[in-house]
């Protein structure tokens, strides 16, 4: 025989729980609206023992799953117990029940969960899921936030044993009247192309702070220490890794030796024709074909820039830039570590020449400063290049989202989705 009451229940899916009414009140958003009560026994009281009584039936408007591509309003019909005994000093407590909704959330729990694999997972943006559901952006966020931090509190296998680690920074947001910038750290497992965390802030302090926070056979395991050109995260290692071998992403060197070739051409540029780089400049022309990689350059494109330094730049300084960023992309085409070593030692001091320009002589100091670094790359064979990969999916969440005003939402963020937590674990916590 056809039961309506339990056929609502089943809809529902909560066990222990009562269909009361579904109705659909008048709204624009076509919403329906279930009422529910918890099945419970009468409860003694948590300090005497005595037999509680109910105080009062609160009901807790929720937002639920859709249901038929249409809102969800879950009204939850909650027992609030009083003790009768006047010495006790329990008085009064409302009843939880986890698996329809925690408390101080405004979403059901299936709800939480839902939006946290969407937004966490797929990367959506929280104002679309909350659209969806048609629900307030502040509950649908909170939800995430709760939900999420408790996945990767109860995924502790996430950060495994790191044999290469890798940091960078990364923008997070632009702060006040003058659009201050605010800067975030990535710390990734280079090895394993996985982010680890996302720390506040882009100095010393800070990585050493998490890394003193990790177990100190953790930090033993480190072998590698891949950076850019940057002398905070040079220190965070001497302190905190002191075992592991440092090194210069090769990424990072190249483009240091571009940006002093861009300056010196900026400075020859204005000191020959006393303006900056116009359309029919011959330096401002060859910008692009500088910077280009030489073995890409055709014969065409080649003629065209000696062309254009014949013509811009008199006394060869640009010309010797150029070489001098060649000869430095050269240093990973090198296969033997010990000659590699030999030649970023000899490179450092050569471009330190008194006859070369200053952009390249400062080129050449850092070289010399960073050559132990630079060098260890044809050991360890190991970039920044998956440190830059978690940045591009980092800027993508900061992208949908349409920025940050909170740190806490862009980490949490930032690990959901590029963090890789183990997904299957959702099932299974309580957010706080």
């Amino acid at each position: 025989m056809f039961n309506a009451t339990r056929a609502c229940e089943l809809l529902v899916g909560l066990p222990g729980v009562r269909v009361l009414e579904v109705a659909e009140p008048l709204s624009l958003d076509r919403r329906l609206v279930v009422t529910v009560e918890s099945i419970l026994e009468t409860p003694c009281c948590p300090s005497c023992r005595e037999r509680a009584w109910v105080e009062d039936r609160p009901v807790v408007e929720l937002v639920d799953l859709t249901c038929f591509g249409r809102p969800v309003r879950l009204r939850w019909r909650k027992h609030r117990w009083w003790c009768p005994k006047p010495w006790c000093p329990q008085g009064s407590w409302t009843h939880e029940d986890p698996r329809i909704a925690s408390p101080r959330l405004s979403v059901t729990d299936r709800a939480g969960r839902w939006a946290t694999v969407q937004v966490g997972r797929a990367g959506r943006a929280i104002s679309d899921v909350a659209g969806e559901l048609g629900a307030n952006w502040h509950a649908v966020n909170d939800a995430v936030m709760a939900y999420g931090q408790a996945l990767l509190d109860v995924d502790v296998d996430r950060v495994g044993q790191v044999e290469a680690l890798g940091v960078d920074e990364v923008l997070f947001a632009r702060q006040g009247r003058w659009r201050t910038q605010a800067w975030s750290t990535s710390i990734v497992d280079v090895a394993a192309g996985k982010l680890l965390d996302v720390i506040e802030g882009r100095s010393s302090v800070g990585l050493c702070e998490w890394l003193t926070a990790m177990p100190e056979a953790w930090r033993e395991a480190i072998c590698w220490a891949v950076l850019d050109l940057s002398g905070p995260w040079r220190l965070a290692f001497d302190t905190m890794l002191p075992d592991a071998t440092q090194v210069a992403d090769p990424f990072h060197l190249v483009k240091l030796a571009n940006q002093r070739l861009d300056e010196l051409r900026r400075r020859v540029q204005h000191e020959t024709l006393g303006h900056r780089g116009r359309s029919n400049d011959p330096l401002y022309r060859s910008r692009r074909l500088l910077t280009k990689a030489d073995e890409r350059l055709d014969d065409r494109g080649r003629t065209k820039l000696l062309g254009l330094l014949d013509a811009g730049d008199p006394r060869s300084e640009v010309r010797t830039a150029w070489h001098a960023k060649e000869t430095v992309r050269g240093i990973h085409d090198i296969d033997d570590p010990d000659l590699a070593a030999q030649f970023v030692a000899r490179l450092g001091r050569d471009l330190q020449d008194d006859s070369c320009p200053p952009e390249v002589r400062q080129l050449g100091r850092s070289i010399t400063r960073w050559a132990e670094q630079i060098a260890a790359w044809h050991h360890a064979h190991v970039t920044n290049g998956p440190t830059e990969a978690a940045n591009n999916l980092i800027t993508r969440v900061k992208r949908v989202a349409f920025g940050f005003r909170r740190f806490a939402h862009h980490r949490i963020r930032a690990l959901l989705y590029a963090g890789h937590p183990n997904w299957e674990l959702l099932a299974t916590v309580t957010p706080r």
